[in-house]
Parts: structure tokens; sequence; C-alpha cells
């Protein structure tokens, strides 16, 4: 079976206990998370989840049909990559030297990243894109070391129609 991809943007209310309910079903049928972020909407009252899972076309079938059973869950949205635009954020600090430091400029440019924090001997680099040219800058900077990662889950509305 081929396994795909699905985004799914998920309207909640916002109160205590529903991230843990959400996460304890895919926990409870073995559904893997491949990306989860979760905030506010324009409505304090609503929060909207982004999920990104990976399965067979039944498995990501199963995933909507027990989302859209929960009691706390107003809406369910569901989307292919191709239909959205989607971004991560992702902060990397490095350690680098006069050796590398032009480098490492240079493919912050590239990538289109800034930085936005540096010492005399490290920098931190924030970029904001695609899952896939995050995960480039990664591979781009690997040679270099790498101090500390942190991205968040992808975010991802439909396109505009």
């Amino acid at each position: 079976m081929k396994c795909m991809k699905k985004i799914y943007s998920v309207l909640v209310e916002n109160r205590s206990g529903v991230l843990s309910k959400v996460a304890g079903l895919f926990s409870r049928r073995c559904f893997n998370i491949d990306s989860l972020a979760v905030g506010e909407t324009e409505d304090k009252d609503i929060s909207c989840m982004t999920i990104v899972s990976s399965g067979d076309s039944r498995t990501l079938e199963q995933i909507e049909k027990q989302l859209n059973k929960k009691l706390d869950i107003i809406k369910v949205k569901t989307f292919d990559e191709s239909m959205s635009v989607s971004r991560e954020l992702m902060l990397i600090k490095v350690k680098y030297s006069k050796s590398n430091r032009r480098e490492i400029m240079e493919t912050c440019e590239a990538m289109k990243a800034d930085i936005v924090d540096m010492s005399k001997h490290q920098m931190i680099i924030q970029i904001c894109d695609t899952p896939e040219r995050t995960a480039l800058m990664i591979r781009l900077l690997s040679g270099i070391s790498i101090v500390e990662l942190a991205r968040t889950g992808t975010l991802a509305l439909l396109k505009c129609e």
C-alpha cells in the first residue's frame, strides 16, 4: 500500500484537555503524527490544530472519521500538500569561526533566512519556509557545528480559489 501524507486543519474549542484528547485518539489507534501545531484563531474561544499525518488511504480516512466524532472538535478540513500553502518556522543555533562565517551568511542569504542573534562564537538563524526547505537548511548547515535546533509544526491553509 502506498504511504501518503494528509494535512488536517481542525477547529477545536479552546479549553484544557482538548489537545490531550486528540493526541490520545492518535495514540490509541497507532496513527502517527508527523507534525502538530496549535494556536488560537481570531476568536479566542477557538483554536486551530494543524496536524500532518501519513499512512495508507484507509488509515488517513479513519483519522478523519475519528476526528469528526470528537465532541470538542468544531470542524475538520483535510487537504493534500499540493492543495495548500504550508510553512514551518525553525530556529537553529550554530557555532561559527572566522573561516566559516562568510559561508553561513551566504547560505542564509540564499535560503532567505535571517540571523536573529549573534555572539562571539555562535549565531541563531531563523527560517520560515516549507518543511522541505527547512530540512534543506539543516542539511546545508550540518557540516557546521549545530548546537541546538527548534522547529514548529507545519502550518497550512488551503490555496486561494
